[in-house]
């Protein structure tokens, strides 16, 4: 599968984005996908993570109230929205996707998890 995030951009804090990440080449529905981002200086951690029927979602305790991740398997999108931003969350964020079994309808929160990325979006949070 093939992964393309967009949606980043410049913001102010207490302002709102929403990332996507278009999926193509497989069947959207057979991954469990998640955001990631690196933050200047820093490791790359989760953000939020979904499992393949949406049905499980995981947040990282620093965005969790303001951020949440959907997908849409009908259009094969992933999506992060992302409101009351603050300059913390300033980062380059990546979606990933991990290939499942439908029987295992679980999120998956470490990087080594994942074996597809999309290129990162870089979302700037202004003071």
């Amino acid at each position: 599968v093939q992964l393309q995030a967009s949606g980043g951009g410049l913001v102010q804090a207490g302002g709102s984005l929403k990332l996507s990440c278009a999926a193509s080449g497989h069947t959207f529905s057979r991954y469990a996908v998640g955001w990631f981002r690196r933050a200047p200086g820093k490791e790359r951690d989760i953000v939020a993570a979904i499992s393949w029927s949406g049905g499980n979602t995981y947040y990282a305790d620093s965005v969790k109230g303001r951020f949440t991740i959907s997908r849409d398997n009908a259009k094969n999108t992933l999506y992060l929205q992302m409101n009351s931003l603050k300059p913390e969350d300033t980062a380059v964020y990546y979606c990933a996707a991990k290939r499942v079994i439908i029987t295992n309808d679980i999120y998956y929160t470490r990087e080594g998890n994942y074996g597809y990325w999309g290129h990162g979006t870089l979302v700037t949070v202004s003071s």
